[in-house]
């Protein structure tokens, strides 16, 4: 079990908790993720690692209420324990090479930018950061990423805080000089859409670029074989494999197929929920 030490909300449905897990801490590196599973009979669910402390023996996970798992995960309050939280899984990410490093997050999956952005620049590396959401209100933990980078981009679709656009409206600006400067490698961390353009607006610009594949992951172990993706004309596994993959050589197309394989049971399951809560109502 791991007790919740913290609980803040940092939109409507999504939630950074801050938990008790010392043996996990003390062994996490940036990139890795932990499986969660928050109750009796209930499904396993990566997270991805948004930071850690070895001294206090903590780790901090930003959940996503998309399905019912993470909604009952969302649920639990400070003192409560996560049933099983088993981790660090995954391959750290290998640190890119000197120079200016751009670190991309796209909704809250700029969370897991945290403890990666802040070992490069303890590095003495150069960082930037970008971000992006529909809008400001959906941009989370601006004031402590500011604090592990030099420069932080903020992007928003409808322009109520900084660049008025996509992250790659803003990258393909950085790569043309502007601000903080052509990066020198970028890794990006969101959506399925958002890594793949991404990839393609470095692409012609020949930066080196890695993504995070962790969209795909469900078991977390390669036994479900759900996460399978080709790289570079070879099948691999996202969660043993990854889940940071050149991001030149990821074939989106059968990424973002596999990556909507299970819809339709995600929303009966969904489905399921809202009657068992309706028939427990009181009338």
């Amino acid at each position: 079990m791991a007790r919740i030490l913290q609980k803040r909300p940092l939109t409507p449905v999504t939630k950074l908790f801050r938990v008790e897990a010392p043996l996990v801490a003390a062994a996490a590196k940036p990139g890795q993720f932990v499986i969660v599973r928050v109750r009796e009979g209930g499904e396993r669910i990566p997270l991805t690692i948004a930071d850690y402390d070895r001294d206090d023996g903590t780790l901090t996970i930003v959940v996503q209420e998309v399905g019912v798992t993470t909604r009952y995960l969302g649920a639990l309050e400070v003192g409560d324990d996560i049933l099983d939280l088993v981790g660090p899984l995954g391959m750290a990410l290998e640190i890119p090479a000197e120079g200016h490093i751009v670190g991309i997050g796209g909704g809250f999956g700029a969370a897991a930018l945290l403890c990666l952005m802040r070992e490069l620049s303890a590095q003495g590396e150069r960082t930037t950061i970008i971000i992006g959401a529909r809008e400001k209100n959906l941009l989370i933990l601006i004031d402590e990423l500011a604090g592990v980078c030099d420069d932080l981009e903020l992007c928003t679709d409808d322009g109520s805080a900084g660049f008025k656009g996509f992250v790659t409206g803003r990258l393909a600006q950085l790569i043309d000089g502007d601000g903080p400067g052509r990066p020198d490698s970028v890794v990006a961390i969101g959506p399925m859409p958002m890594m793949r353009a991404v990839a393609e607006t470095t692409r012609g610009a020949e930066i080196p670029s890695l993504v995070s594949l962790d969209p795909l992951m469900i078991d977390g172990t390669g036994m479900c074989g759900g996460c399978r993706v080709t790289i570079n004309n070879e099948v691999k596994f996202a969660c043993v494999d990854g889940p940071f993959f050149d991001a030149h050589q990821v074939d989106f197309e059968e990424a973002m197929r596999r990556n909507k394989m299970y819809v339709e049971q995600e929303q009966e399951s969904q489905d399921r929920a809202a009657c068992r809560s309706t028939a427990t109502e009181p009338a």
